[in-house]
């Protein structure tokens, strides 16, 4: 089979080099905000440009890698974060011109410079070709058996928070130059760079990115149209409401929404928490992140691959999601050893449920319609994270550490479809 012809190392080498990009930013995006005359709530605003224009720009991308190829879509994905970083990069490098002062009861006071809009608009454009995610789970789906597919999405979530590793530590060393910022931001536009050239040179087209046709309209340049036509054929019925109707899918992109939805209220929450109810400093909440990442580099690393092996992906679905709700009722008692004591129930549920969550929906999929299904998946990630990312700060500004037992709730809501999940499946024939 083509599956096992094909290397994930080059999928993974990418997918840690854009991780290692955002990372190297995100740490200092809130102070360049506040210089360039934003608040709080810009910098928020900030934050969500990228989920909000990945809404749209997941599911076509996800459309397209089905009809032209998963290559061709990450290096458009790829060369979108460059320009991105390019017009980041312009923001740091351009005079702070004022444009308009702002007082506003619901956005506060702020001044709207032209660095301000250069950064909304690089985000903006990272979100709108941001379809890398997507793309990627769609391409390990093609090249990967059911067999391996939970651990080989285990290996693409290491990849993901080895970036978020090594990016705020580079970050910290690039940045105490006296350059200052604007290094960190150069690096990110040259480790995209590298990312492109990864993806031209090194990533080959997977085998299965378009529907299987029959053998007769395969081959020749006069066949080429018909082949073209079916392609246009099918995947143009593959939109958001055809999706929907899959057997199965609605459920599991509802469980999709959910996860992101109570992850988004924990990130914005739980650093609000630490400084406010456990006193911690910057470096004690720096610290508990990279103790977090480290954790799930082994969750899903070593741990998951020999889990994966004895235990359904369902069961595994749904114990992580137990796990996780353990997590979200211990923050609520605001101790130093709950919280690090959660916090290996947050590795061990996410570590366990994320990877069979994708994989489970790439198995629901057929391989035809991955890339279709796989953005339309991005579309609920991103709605999630724009309301988990609004919600959050208000409802622990009403509820205090209350929020942490909403956000249990909501994954009971995922314990619960996951029960119903595993029923359905054991139901087909």
């Amino acid at each position: 089979m083509a599956e096992s012809k094909i290397s994930i190392y080059p999928l993974l080498a990418v997918n840690f080099i854009g991780t290692l990009g955002l990372s190297l930013v995100l740490p200092f995006l809130i102070f360049l905000v506040e210089r360039f005359g934003g608040n709080a709530i810009i910098y928020g605003l900030t934050a969500s440009m990228y989920p909000i224009f990945q809404l749209f720009g997941g599911p076509l991308l996800g459309r397209w890698s089905d009809m032209y190829g998963r290559k061709k879509i990450l290096l458009i994905s790829q060369v979108g974060t460059f320009i991105s970083w390019i017009i980041f990069l312009v923001a740091m490098l351009i005079p702070v011109t004022k444009i308009i002062d702002v007082k506003s009861e619901i956005l506060g006071t702020f001044v709207l410079t032209v660095p301000l809009i250069f950064i909304f608009i690089a985000r903006a454009f990272d979100g709108i070709t941001g379809g890398n995610v997507s793309v990627a789970n769609a391409y390990l789906a093609d090249i990967t058996s059911d067999a391996d597919r939970s651990s080989v999405y285990g290996k693409l979530s290491v990849s993901t928070n080895l970036g978020f590793i090594f990016g705020p530590a580079l970050a910290g060393i690039l940045s105490v130059t006296i350059y200052g910022e604007i290094l960190p931001v150069i690096a990110a536009v040259l480790i995209s760079l590298v990312g492109i050239l990864m993806i031209i040179f090194l990533l080959p087209e997977s085998p299965e990115h378009t529907i299987h046709m029959a053998p007769h309209i395969r081959g020749s340049k006069a066949e080429s149209g018909i082949l073209k036509e079916n392609i246009y054929s099918v995947s143009n019925k593959m939109g958001f409401l055809e999706i929907m109707k899959m057997q199965g899918i609605f459920r599991i992109l509802s469980i999709y929404f959910l996860i992101f939805l109570a992850y988004n209220v924990f990130y914005t929450a739980f650093p609000v928490h630490a400084a406010n109810n456990l006193k911690w400093n910057a470096a004690s909440l720096g610290l508990y992140f990279s103790i977090l990442s480290l954790l799930l580099v082994f969750v899903e690393g070593p741990l998951l691959s020999w889990v994966s092996k004895r235990y359904s992906d369902y069961l595994l679905l749904t114990s992580g999601s137990f796990m996780l709700i353990a997590n979200f009722v211990l923050l609520v008692y605001s101790t130093d050893f709950l919280t690090y004591v959660s916090l290996v129930f947050f590795a061990l549920g996410n570590g366990f449920m994320w990877p069979s969550l994708m994989s489970i929906l790439s198995k629901t999929t057929k391989k035809e319609y991955q890339g279709a299904v796989q953005g339309v998946s991005t579309s609920f990630t991103s709605l999630a994270s724009i309301v988990g990312l609004v919600a959050g700060g208000f409802m622990f500004s009403f509820f205090g550490t209350a929020t942490f037992v909403i956000a249990a709730s909501i994954l009971f809501g995922v314990f619960l479809l996951s029960l119903k999940l595993d029923s359905s499946k054991k139901e087909d024939p």
